[in-house]
């Protein structure tokens, strides 16, 4: 069999080279340096959102999407108040948009193909936040805003100011606080809800299904959401490696087959009731190499309120929020691990993960819960007091009882508690808006409805940043390995500094009531060569060939050298379509090496990837500046390997 080397040999140095040339004719220019300095571990406020931020998301690297619920917003769009906005990042000035229909409380996700989708809402309305008669639904009333309860509304970015958002077929059932989920194939599960309202769910109007787009056919019942009442808004949903469903509602928490429509429930969730309107900070922590992206998911604060006591009828603003963290790793364990408490107890905290591999903590209440309404013990119309101003940061990474941290972090000076938002930017910062416990746009009370945005800048933002040369603009399920490219300032004068690099891919996700539905980041798995001219090169793996570790979609892509990332690239993961992705086997890296600089020895890490894997690769595929070097290189490894008579 060695004899039969060289024909399949040559066969897969030409596959290769037929991937390398794609790779280098849709890199992406090299990402360059912030446009300004950032106040280090400070918010700044940069703008105006132009409606409040209820709900957002990063559409683009310049354009955040900003959708709220209809109310009586000083921008005006098609002779109405505007619920809708598109705020660029560069610029920090929004233009409004037009929802079209009562988008109050919904869901929203991204699906595979870039489309984000944004989900159910409420009933027209009039002033005050009152619904309207029945009969008058359909006129939109005052604000314009026919019912959208049923609504799917469609949206493509484009940094030309031409985005707008669409209206699709709608739901056959009324969704008010449904959840989000894209699946493997870039399409989307939609959880839960109720049909009209309230601050918490009740029998009468209840949802307790779920449903797919595009459409599968009637919705199917799920037995959490039925048994989980009244706290069974916005379930707490993750798709795991597995290809299953992490639902946690109310204390409840199960394990979700959607393709057999099978629940099978794990342990019910400690210390509170970490779902809306308790309002818990959740995250999956970042899935790499070292942990065989494992998902791990991280549950903080929220409130020990017992089921009968979610009524209106005494003081929640004064009842203290929860100081627990708790983490599960449902395709390990139907067990959950206490994790580092909170320094304070802390109900609508939004957790941001970073490019470095930190989670920042930020808005938020000490005390009450999510939801407003005319109380004698409300704050103004707040079922929450006791802003926090103070943000944290979370390490993974760190021993236990050191996780948590505000070391040399600023507080904000805005309360951003109900209907607040944030989310990840390609710069590294973080964007931030909303606040509005109130039926209505409103003034004059503790808490008033809130436009001004600011950006949070962790503390690596003013670092020259690396700006390596060789990123794609599309990522597959296994494949070839592509090569990234460091120069010596990107290492800081030090080849041996490309061992401290890595490259991580970060699905911001939709920002919602201290949720980011499909929020989610992944490190790559990645070998390096250091150079003797002091530049280094990063080999890098495609995605894993698990569109359930991380499905398709847009994404951004980070290099990050020291704790320091990049400007992220946004990157297509998966074929950009709708449906079965192609899963192709994963391409050998080689083995990690340091040249010494002026000669020609090495030291070589013979554990061969950096992070354990891939530790027999023989095989270096080298991407040069051009078709031409790529070439020569393959062609040498071919013959190399051919006269050692090395099976292919």
């Amino acid at each position: 069999m060695f004899g039969l080397c060289s024909r399949n040999a040559l066969a897969v140095t030409l596959s290769l080279l037929a991937t390398t040339s794609s790779a280098l004719a849709d890199s992406t220019p090299p990402p360059g340096q912030p446009t300004h300095q950032g106040l280090l571990n400070q918010f700044e406020i940069v703008g105006e959102s132009v409606v409040s931020a209820q709900q957002l998301f990063l559409g683009t690297p310049d354009k955040v999407y900003i959708v709220d619920k209809t109310e009586n917003n000083k921008a005006q769009i098609s002779g109405h108040p505007a619920w809708a906005s598109e705020y660029s990042v560069s610029s920090n000035v929004g233009r409004p948009m037009d929802a079209i229909t009562n988008s109050f409380c919904a869901g929203g996700n991204v699906l595979g193909n870039g489309t984000w989708m944004n989900v159910g809402g409420n009933a027209a309305i009039t002033y005050g936040g009152i619904d309207l008669p029945k009969d008058e639904q359909a006129t939109g009333g005052p604000y314009g805003a026919p019912d959208g309860g049923n609504s799917i509304r469609l949206l493509n970015p484009s940094d030309g100011e031409t985005a707008k958002w669409i209206m699709d077929t709608p739901m056959t059932t009324r969704r008010w606080y449904p959840t989000l989920e894209t699946l493997e194939d870039g399409t989307m599960i939609i959880l839960g809800g109720c049909q009209f309202g309230g601050y918490v769910n009740d029998a009468a109007q209840t949802n307790p299904t779920y449903e797919f787009f595009p459409s599968k056919g009637q919705p199917v019942g799920s037995p959490i959401l039925d048994r989980t009442l009244p706290t069974n808004l916005y379930p707490l949903t993750w798709l795991l490696p597995s290809g299953n469903i992490l639902i946690q509602s109310n204390r409840a928490t199960v394990v979700l087959d959607y393709k057999k429509n099978t629940e099978y429930p794990i342990d019910d969730i400690p210390d509170a009731v970490r779902t809306y309107p308790a309002s818990a900070g959740t995250a999956m922590l970042p899935l790499t190499p070292s942990n065989n992206w494992t998902a791990t998911v991280l549950f903080c604060g929220g409130s020990d309120i017992a089921n009968d006591r979610w009524v209106a009828t005494w003081d929640i603003a004064s009842h203290p929020t929860s100081k627990s963290c708790v983490t599960i790793s449902p395709d390990v364990s139907g067990k959950y691990v206490q994790d580092d408490p909170l320094p304070e107890g802390r109900s609508m905290g939004s957790m941001i993960l970073l490019p470095d591999g930190r989670i920042f903590l930020l808005n938020g209440a000490k005390t009450g819960t999510a939801g407003y309404g005319n109380t004698t013990w409300a704050v103004g119309q707040s079922f929450a007091n006791g802003p926090i101003f103070q943000p944290l940061m979370y390490d993974p990474r760190a021993p236990a009882g050191s996780k948590w941290s505000s070391d040399g972090l600023k507080p904000s000076t805005i309360p951003r508690m109900y209907h607040s938002a944030a989310t990840l930017l390609p710069d590294g910062s973080v964007f931030v808006s909303g606040s509005n416990p109130n039926a209505d746009f409103t003034t004059g009370v503790p808490f008033p409805t809130e436009y001004r945005v600011e950006k949070f800048y962790p503390s690596y933002f003013n670092s020259r940043r690396p700006q390596p040369q060789g990123l794609p603009s599309q990522l597959s399920f296994g494949g070839a390995p592509f090569d990234v490219t460091l120069s010596s300032e990107d290492l800081s004068g030090s080849n041996a500094n490309v061992q401290n690099a890595t490259v991580v891919v970060i699905r911001p996700g939709f920002s919602t009531h201290a949720m980011n539905m499909g929020q989610r980041m992944l490190q790559l798995d990645s070998t390096y060569t250091g150079n003797a001219d002091g530049t280094g090169t990063l080999h890098v793996s495609q995605m894993p060939p698990n569109p359930a570790i991380f499905v398709p979609g847009p994404a951004l892509l980070f290099v990050v050298v020291n704790g320091v990332p990049s400007i992220g690239v946004q990157v297509m993961i998966g074929s950009g379509q709708l449906g079965k992705q192609d899963i192709q086997p994963v391409g050998p890296l080689p083995a990690s090496n340091i040249v010494q600089p002026n000669n020609n020895t090495s030291n070589s890490n013979s554990n061969g990837g950096k992070n354990g894997k891939n530790s027999n690769a023989s095989i270096r595929t080298v991407v040069g500046s051009s078709t031409t070097s790529s070439l020569a290189a393959l062609f040498t490894l071919f013959f190399a390997f051919a006269s050692s008579h090395i099976l292919w």
